[in-house]
């Protein structure tokens, strides 16, 4: 849920860019995003987990978020064009414990190996289907609804997502996140959701990256 109001309009500008009718990411550093307007430049380099050559970019999102619901699909089509030297991963945040549950949810998922088949099914589920996915009772019928077989989800969802969650608090805290969705780049620079305009931010900074 983001703690900062987004404005749906800005998931339409730039849209011509994400679906690669318009603009383009060399288009996107000749813009010239400006530091502390676009995006914040982090005073403390937080660690990744990519080896030198390579380029992290985090995705900070929360399901019970709509923005990141709509938000999504743009990500996912911006990743499928990614060069092979940037690696994005998926990281749940929970600002309160309220959160919680459905962050462990993406980690059991992820541990499991079904991201790519559930990911996508958890924004509908709970917000086009209105399913209260926010308890791990509901949670873990919902999964087995989805045809994961429930021990095993439990395990995960009770043994090692609870230690990924931690970690993701402590990501998040380091990046200093202020509302989802919101981006992490190479452990240096910080995007808040901004649409499709996001993604043209952070080729630039991409870009930047590779110059250190």
């Amino acid at each position: 849920m983001q703690r900062r109001d987004l404005s749906r309009s800005l998931l339409a500008v730039g849209a011509l860019a994400v679906s690669g009718l318009g603009l383009s990411p060399a288009w996107a550093q000749r813009v010239g995003f400006q530091e502390g307007k676009d995006f914040v430049r982090l005073s403390k380099p937080v660690p990744v987990s990519t080896p030198p050559g390579q380029v992290e970019v985090v995705e900070f999102f929360a399901y019970s978020c709509i923005h990141c619901h709509h938000f999504e699909p743009l990500l996912d089509a911006w990743i499928r064009k990614l060069p092979a030297d940037v690696k994005v991963r998926r990281v749940p945040v929970a600002f309160n414990t309220a959160f919680v549950p459905m962050q462990r949810l993406y980690f059991a998922l992820e541990s499991m190996g079904l991201v790519d088949s559930l990911h996508q099914k958890v924004f509908k589920a709970f917000h086009e289907e209105r399913l209260p996915l926010t308890t791990a009772p509901a949670i873990t019928a919902w999964v087995e609804k989805q045809g994961v077989d429930r021990e095993k989800f439990t395990g995960f969802y009770n043994g090692s997502a609870i230690r990924m969650a931690e970690a993701a608090i402590g990501l998040q805290n380091a990046y200093d996140v202020e509302g989802t969705p919101a981006l992490g780049v190479a452990g240096r620079f910080y995007i808040s959701g901004q649409g499709p305009r996001t993604m043209l931010i952070a080729d630039s900074l991409i870009a930047e990256a590779r110059k250190t």
